[in-house]
């Protein structure tokens, strides 16, 4: 063998190497994607480590100067919890989605037999005040979260998100994005009817 063939031989194996590098890399994610498609499982659910454990025990402020039916909104206060059932909306003016989810919340909150919180999200007062103001407050109580460090204390990935808490002030669901019609009909008010016949 010819010291040009000794170099040939392996520069053709690399070369070949180098030409099925993308094939391989290629069935091998198609491999990854196949299988988590079959899984069957929703990428998009977003486990909580809260979900059967106390809300946080965080107090909040009310947003200074909201007012709703003529008296002051008070701020989101854990004691709000116990004996009822409480949704808590986290929620920014400056969010599109929560513009989008608003109306739903406006429909949700006729239903008296729970209660509809807020958790204003790291925004100014003067924009969550005309947020509310062109949408209507459909919020019994609302805290602002000015630094966002209790958005961390409830493991919000997002805006918007909402939870559910039981009677017994433990979260029973989270809701990651907007709330959609479909949503409240298959998703959230399954919860809530367990959570309000639970004793």
């Amino acid at each position: 063998m010819t010291s040009q063939e000794q170099v040939e031989k392996p520069t053709r194996k690399r070369s070949l190497l180098f030409v099925f590098l993308p094939l391989i890399l290629f069935m091998a994610l198609a491999a990854v994607f196949a299988f988590q498609l079959a899984s069957g499982r929703d990428e998009s659910v977003i486990p909580s480590a809260l979900i059967g454990k106390p809300a946080p025990n965080v107090s909040l402020p009310p947003v200074s100067g909201l007012n709703k039916d003529g008296a002051s909104v008070p701020g989101l206060d854990p004691a709000l919890f116990k004996g009822q059932v409480t949704l808590v909306n986290v929620f920014g003016s400056w969010c599109v989605p929560c513009r989008v989810e608003h109306p739903l919340l406006m429909q949700l909150s006729r239903d008296k037999r729970f209660r509809l919180t807020g958790l204003n999200y790291k925004d100014k007062t003067e924009n969550v005040l005309g947020f509310l103001a062109d949408l209507g407050n459909p919020y019994e109580a609302v805290g602002a979260d000015l630094n966002g460090r209790s958005a961390i204390e409830w493991g919000v990935y997002g805006v918007p998100e909402t939870f559910v808490v039981g009677k017994d002030g433990i979260v029973v669901h989270k809701h990651v994005g907007p709330l959609t019609e479909a949503a409240i009909r298959d998703e959230l008010m399954p919860v809530i009817e367990a959570a309000l016949k639970y004793k």
